[in-house]
């Protein structure tokens, strides 16, 4: 059974940085694709960041140059980096892992930037 725990959110001034940390036990981790998401008041969950087990990464336009995901296969942990934070970064975030097509989604962490 894999788990998925997402820590580190919390309130940010315009600006600043935060770092998100995905906790990841279970499966073989460092075969996964693992993924940072995010979700709006009133919106759908929409991918952020994506990094593969050669640590090849992609981001939407909207944060690159700003965010920066990572992982550690010895630790099993996936983490993004968020710097330059806007308002509009504002949300919940969920690290999500696809083991071999199978999705795990952990239970999120709220980030809010805000003066």
């Amino acid at each position: 059974q894999v788990q998925v725990v997402e820590s580190g959110g919390g309130l940010v001034q315009p600006g600043g940085s935060l770092r998100l940390s995905c906790k990841v036990s279970g499966g073989i981790f460092s075969r996964a694709v693992l993924g940072w998401y995010r979700q709006r008041q009133g919106g759908g969950r929409v991918p952020v960041a994506t990094i593969w087990s050669n640590h090849t990464t992609v981001y939407i336009h909207a944060v690159e140059g700003r965010f920066a995901i990572s992982r550690n296969n010895a630790e099993n942990t996936v983490d993004l980096q968020m710097n330059s934070l806007k308002p509009e970064d504002t949300a919940d975030y969920y690290c999500q892992v696809d083991h071999s097509g199978m999705i795990y989604w952990g239970r999120g962490t709220h980030v809010t930037v805000s003066s």
